[in-house]
């Protein structure tokens, strides 16, 4: 029989710059950095699944102009949704789509580091 997966085990995105990355995941988003990341990446002490902004992969060119991760759905859960989209709002970050109910709580989704969308819901 083959082995399988058990699922998603670290999430990591990739990106331009690691540390404006991080920096907007730390002041937008609350996330604290891990006791060690390895040197091309920024590891968040997220639970269950750990998170990090990490530098591009041998042969990967993000254009400028193309929408990173078109095509991932990336999903947070936050206590408080509609809290953390007023709180994203009022700091200039751009929302997407905008605070609806949906079976996991109210959802939204957002711009992200360098134009990542990401969808936070819960509360």
């Amino acid at each position: 029989m083959p082995i399988a997966i058990d699922g998603p085990d670290f999430i990591a995105l990739q990106v331009h710059d690691v540390e404006a990355a991080a920096s907007f995941c730390e002041r937008h988003l609350g996330l604290r950095r891990a006791a060690v990341s390895p040197p091309h990446a920024v590891v968040f002490d997220t639970r269950p699944i750990p998170f990090a902004v990490r530098a591009l992969l041998p042969g990967v060119a993000l254009a400028d102009s193309a929408r990173p991760g078109l095509g991932v759905v990336l999903w947070f859960h936050t206590p408080d949704a509609r809290r953390l989209h007023d709180q994203l709002a009022d700091a200039g970050i751009t929302i997407v789509e905008p605070l609806t109910d949906s079976p996991f709580g109210p959802k939204f989704s957002f711009e992200g580091p360098e134009g990542y969308t990401l969808t936070a819901h819960g509360g």
